[in-house]
């Protein structure tokens, strides 16, 4: 006696296995094409009250800092140096977090090795 399997259950192995593929490769061009707009997108950040400004790169590089003169004080430049840290911290945050929001809307939260 063959087991039979319901219907709509086998028979297009072959097929399935085939739309499965595309739609996978479709989910990579997709992320791909994401991952480049990006890349070139630009993420700032300030703290201090504007005083420090970041901008960094969706490649997760700083791509400028800007500084008001009045917070540049030789006696505290450790202030200085913090302000900075804070600014390019939060803008890298922003870059990482869209990316993170943009790519789980492609993948619909798959996990994917080599995918992202």
């Amino acid at each position: 006696m063959k087991a039979r399997l319901p219907q709509g259950y086998g028979g297009g192995g072959a097929s399935n296995l085939q739309q499965l593929a595309k739609q996978a490769q479709k989910i990579q061009e997709d992320m791909d094409k994401t991952t480049a707009e990006l890349e070139a997108k630009e993420y700032s950040a300030t703290s201090g009250g504007d005083a420090v400004k970041a901008i960094v790169t969706g490649k997760m590089e700083v791509k400028s800092i800007d500084i008001k003169p009045e917070v540049v004080d030789p006696e505290d430049v450790e202030m200085l140096s913090d302000l900075v840290m804070a600014a390019v911290n939060e803008a890298l945050r922003s870059a990482a977090a869209d990316k993170s929001e943009r790519m789980e809307k492609i993948s619909g939260g798959l996990n994917i090795p080599g995918m992202l």
